[in-house]
């Protein structure tokens, strides 16, 4: 990205003036490195994003914004029903509620390489990963009808887990206002035997090691020391979710054009949050989160059960559950008032500080645990919410490394076996049903995670708290 078209407010925020039919100026954060080496799809995007009606405060995106549909992936925005405010699939994503669930394990890492092959050939053979892949759920009409109402509570209640671990879920394991009958019969279809599964693309369980901790108190509230091994799972809404976000695409596109709303670009389709099709897009959308956090605990207690069975001392002990790709009402001060907005946030991740009533007890005093994965075979990273981070992007921070090449240029520049053997030489195993997606997510296809988080960190979003390294790794 060319910075002189940026206004540089400090060594990681970038404002953007607006210009042409934007409403509001838009703000990158990140380092002058990463800036120079966005795409300029990025500058496209977030500028557009920020003509759309309601917005208000800015047009954000993360230090790990990439090109994505509409909004950049590591977008976030808002927007106020009060003044004409909109709600758009495409700042939601298709992957809605994708996010990461970090377990941990009371053992030492140690003791888990030495049983690491056999653990990753047992993760791999319980959690089924990969396209269309399917699991031992299966379910009939009224049993959807309860999981997209209930979200984690009912997987829950099905005997995934125990209910103390619904506190430690972002909305404690249920989005409110689901309707399951906007959702389509089709997409009913496409997710009727998929839970409990990865799916494909930069999904993954990941055995990993607590290598280094940065902020020691902290890391004693979240229960996690230097040496400890820990699991971390990231999936979505699988079917469900693309089927939702690829139906509401097409309905907005002429709902927008009904309602008198211009758009840029065809892709920031988008409705009225108080229309009808507004309506019915929050309680799809709301259904398809609650599908994501039944699939993380579902694929949670699968997990559990193998360690039980590899590894019988380990107690695996839920740390945190986020998701990325949502709209939320949440409530947020802009221009000295309070006010209930939409906050979109499309691969980026809801990061509140201390104090925040959405937290449970045991985490207020210090703030939410943000999550944010790596590449395959480079590290991962826990960072927690920050007080000012509320007045940077609505209490937003990235989600991940953000990739800098397409899947298709990865796969042409890499070969999935040369990947994984290149792997297993450092001492990292990976199971994957396919060749080509692991050469589609090739840790040189991203971003430098280290890089990202240090940004992310500088520019207030969040701060670190320890650094995890991969043991094992299961891909879609």
């Amino acid at each position: 990205m060319e910075i002189s078209s940026l206004e540089r407010l400090s060594d990681t925020a970038w404002r953007i003036a607006p210009f042409g039919a934007m409403r509001v100026p838009a703000v990158i954060y990140a380092d002058e490195a990463l800036i120079r080496d966005m795409d300029d799809k990025v500058f496209e995007q977030v500028t557009n994003v920020a003509t759309l009606p309601g917005i208000v405060e800015a047009s954000y995106a993360m230090p790990d914004a990439h090109w994505g549909y509409g909004f950049p992936i590591g977008g976030v925005a808002a927007f106020d029903p009060g003044k004409g405010g909109v709600i758009s699939a495409g700042g939601v994503g298709f992957d809605i509620s994708c996010g990461v669930r970090t377990l941990l394990t009371g053992l030492d890492a140690a003791e888990v390489k030495q049983q690491r092959q056999p653990l990753a050939d047992a993760l791999f053979e319980r959690i089924p990963a990969g396209v269309g892949s399917t699991g031992r759920v299966h379910l009939n009409e009224p049993q959807m009808d309860a999981m997209l109402r209930g979200g984690a509570r009912w997987a829950v209640e099905q005997g995934y887990g125990d209910p103390d671990e619904l506190q430690r879920i972002e909305e404690r394991g249920h989005m409110a206002g689901a309707v399951p009958e906007n959702v389509s019969v089709k997409a009913r279809k496409r997710q009727r035997n998929e839970m409990g599964t990865l799916g494909s693309g930069n999904h993954y369980l990941e055995v990993q090691e607590i290598v280094e901790l940065f902020d020691v108190d902290t890391a004693r509230v979240f229960g996690l020391d230097r040496g400890m091994a820990v699991v971390s799972i990231h999936c979505g809404s699988r079917g469900l979710g693309h089927q939702i976000g690829t139906e509401f695409l097409r309905d907005m596109a002429i709902a927008a054009a009904d309602q008198g709303i211009v758009l840029p670009d065809r892709e920031l389709a988008c409705a009225a949050i108080d229309s009808e099709i507004g309506h019915r897009y929050l309680g799809a959308m709301r259904a398809a989160i609650n599908c994501a956090m039944a699939n993380r605990q579902i694929i949670g207690e699968l997990t559990r059960s193998v360690f039980t069975d590899v590894l019988p001392s380990a107690r695996l002990r839920l740390l945190y559950d986020v998701s990325h790709n949502t709209c939320k009402i949440e409530a947020h001060e802009v221009g000295g008032v309070r006010l209930e907005l939409y906050v979109h946030r499309k691969g980026a991740t809801r990061a509140f500080g201390p104090g925040n009533p959405a937290l449970p007890d045991a985490l207020r005093d210090v703030g939410q645990p943000v999550l944010i994965g790596g590449s395959m075979g480079t590290c991962s990273y826990v960072l927690v919410g920050t007080a000012e981070s509320e007045t940077r992007a609505f209490s937003s921070a990235c989600h991940g490394a953000g990739r800098q090449m397409s899947r298709h240029q990865a796969y042409r520049r890499w070969k999935g076996r040369q990947v994984v053997d290149d792997l297993a030489a450092r001492g990292i195993i990976v199971r994957s049903p396919s060749s080509r997606g692991v050469a589609e997510e090739a840790p040189g296809a991203y971003k430098d995670v280290d890089a990202v988080v240090d940004a992310a960190e500088r520019a207030g979003l969040a701060r670190k708290v320890a650094r995890l390294s991969p043991i094992a790794c299961i891909k879609g």
